[in-house]
């Protein structure tokens, strides 16, 4: 898939929740047993730290084993939040989307395809914040 079929492609991004334990705790949440997801709208996509996984083909109830095969590339992204909203949408039992679908809010890179990565579990990912930002 090419980066120009990723862009037209893109659907929807699903984002998993309360899956990294420092953040939790910073935020103090208790860690869940199970993760669990939510959506983002892709209106919050902003093509330019966390490793996105580009889903290549349609599945359901997909195993374990079989999960990797679906993994069509990545891309860098990152998970925006307003935070000072967060608590106050916390405290009414909204949805996410609230503080985290902003238009723009989920700035990725551009689509690496799985065959340039030799490992995804061995990535240093890094992120570089403009002077303007």
């Amino acid at each position: 898939m090419a980066a120009a079929a990723f862009l037209r492609q893109g659907k929807k991004i699903v984002a998993i929740g309360r899956n990294y334990a420092d953040h939790v705790k910073e935020l103090n949440n208790a860690i869940p047993k199970e993760p669990f997801f939510f959506l983002k709208p892709t209106t919050s996509y902003l093509p330019s730290v966390e490793l996105g996984l580009v889903i290549g083909k349609h599945g359901r109830d997909i195993t374990q084993a079989d999960a990797d095969s679906y993994i069509a590339g990545y891309a860098l992204a990152v998970d925006m939040t307003a935070r000072n909203l967060q608590d106050e949408v916390k405290k009414k039992g909204l949805p996410w989307s609230a503080v985290k679908g902003f238009d723009t809010f989920t700035p990725v890179s551009s689509f690496v395809p799985r065959s340039e990565v030799a490992d995804a579990q061995n990535l240093n990912l890094s992120l570089k914040a403009s002077p303007r930002a």
